[in-house]
């Protein structure tokens, strides 16, 4: 994708700029990549407290520390935001969830070696400010008023809309954590049967990933709260897009929804300028309520894709959010999955026929049900874990043939290992804690930064 600065220079002129602009995501199969984002909760050692930004054991030292590894700073104003390196970013969420973005990368083993070189760093780092990390689907114990809210202006933006639409907006912000994998796609047609495929798959993906059943020290009643808090956070740009499955879907299709999702902001001379609820469509023909007279660039559509939050995002590639925040190894599971499933095209053919025939009703349910069930979710006269295990198979199909191999001989299949072992078991991380939290810690939600921390 060009750099913002370029795109900021490019006026859009014609609505078709905005459908060339997810087209030139396009790449021949060769050039086609892996990446892989992951969050994870900052917390004090001593008192198990989420970090404020600002401090000696706050987040601001954590990225700063980050320097001694060549990691360089971005800044908004004054304050460390982000920091680069590599292609790679280091970036805050806006509760202080740290979150890597990664590189584009050719296969599993690289994404797994980037995995554990960031966490060995910053690791480093937060031992020398008594700062922990935890992978959870939603904060353990932490309540909203607890939580610091990150200097970021588009956050201050969203922080004030996020009610006006959905009673869990604000706690999506703050306390959840999520892992992502971005992968691409050939042409049109590809884009489409992968957004297809991964979007009637991803409550699959959260069933077997569920790992955040508690709210504020208790169960919360889900295995994947997580999961739940966006079925209330903003009906406009969220959920499962039925549209995606209809005839006529496409790059068009998808340009012409993006454009009925109100928008939050526009970054202008380093500063973020309110017009949320204000339509982009407007913003093409310079009547935007907010900025009267001003037309958009492709960093301001590039902005805009970003501000949606569906289960399956396109933007110049596919990214699957459906997956609870994890440990170490649950990191590299995940992109181990979906690129089994949809780089390897029998693998794709056949996880599309599991699920090509499947309604929007049925979608629907899953959605609504898997954050509550998870695994033992019913579905079509068997259970949600034995179509996990099928589509499990499949994807170790889809590895074994892309056979990309590491130095000692073997291939991406390890990597799925701990998916196995949750769908054998029929017990997911979620409900491995909850056995924890009756039984052994008895009742006491401290024991889990003890045993689950990084």
């Amino acid at each position: 994708m060009a750099n913002q600065s370029i795109l900021a220079d490019t006026p859009i002129s014609d609505q078709n700029q905005l459908i060339e602009f997810l087209e030139a995501g396009c790449r021949r199969r060769e050039e086609w990549r892996i990446g892989t984002e992951h969050e994870k909760f900052v917390f004090n050692k001593s008192t198990r407290a989420p970090c404020p930004y600002e401090g000696k054991a706050g987040i601001r030292s954590l990225l700063e520390g980050m320097q001694e590894f060549g990691w360089k700073p971005v800044f908004e104003g004054s304050n460390p935001i982000s920091m680069q390196k590599d292609g790679c970013s280091i970036t805050l969420e806006p509760g202080g969830q740290v979150e890597l973005a990664g590189a584009q990368l050719q296969n599993i083993h690289q994404t797994c070696q980037e995995v554990h070189n960031h966490l060995h760093d910053i690791k480093k780092i937060g031992n020398k400010l008594g700062v922990g990390m935890i992978g959870v689907g939603f904060t353990p114990q932490w309540r909203r008023e607890e939580m610091d809210w990150m200097p970021k202006g588009r956050y201050k933006i969203m922080r004030s809309y996020m009610p006006k639409k959905g009673s869990l907006g604000i706690d999506m912000m703050l306390r959840t954590c999520t892992v992502q994998v971005n992968l691409d796609f050939e042409s049109e047609a590809d884009m489409v049967k992968k957004f297809r495929t991964a979007m009637a798959l991803q409550p699959i993906t959260t069933a077997i990933f569920s790992d955040s059943p508690f709210l504020e020290g208790h169960p919360s009643g889900y295995l994947s709260y997580r999961s739940h808090v966006w079925e209330d956070t903003d009906p406009d740009r969220c959920g499962m897009l039925p549209f995606v499955f209809e005839d006529g879907m496409g790059f068009e299709r998808y340009v012409d929804y993006i454009l009925d999702v109100p928008m939050y902001f526009v970054f202008r001379e380093g500063k973020y300028i309110d017009v949320s609820g204000q339509s982009f469509r407007d913003f093409l023909k310079g009547d935007l309520p907010a900025l009267r007279g001003m037309k958009p660039n492709l960093a301001d559509w590039s902005d805009h894709l970003t501000t949606v939050f569906p289960e399956v995002r396109l933007k110049q590639y596919l990214e699957m959010r459906g997956a609870d925040g994890g440990p170490w190894r649950r990191l590299c599971a995940l992109p181990a999955l979906w690129t089994g499933l949809l780089y390897d095209s029998i693998s794709l053919d056949c996880a599309w026929d599991l699920v090509k025939d499947w309604s929007h009703e049925e979608r629907a349910y899953l959605r609504k049900e898997v954050p509550k069930q998870a695994m033992k979710t019913p579905f079509r006269n068997r259970t949600v874990r034995e179509v996990a295990l099928e589509t499990l198979d499949i994807a170790t199909s889809g590895l074994r043939t892309r056979n990309r191999i590491d130095s000692v001989g073997t291939d991406e299949t390890g990597f799925l290992g701990t998916i196995y072992e949750i769908v054998n078991t029929g017990r997911t991380p979620a409900e491995e804690k909850l056995v924890k939290f009756y039984g052994e810690w008895g009742e006491n939600i401290r024991p889990l930064f003890d045993e689950y921390a990084y």
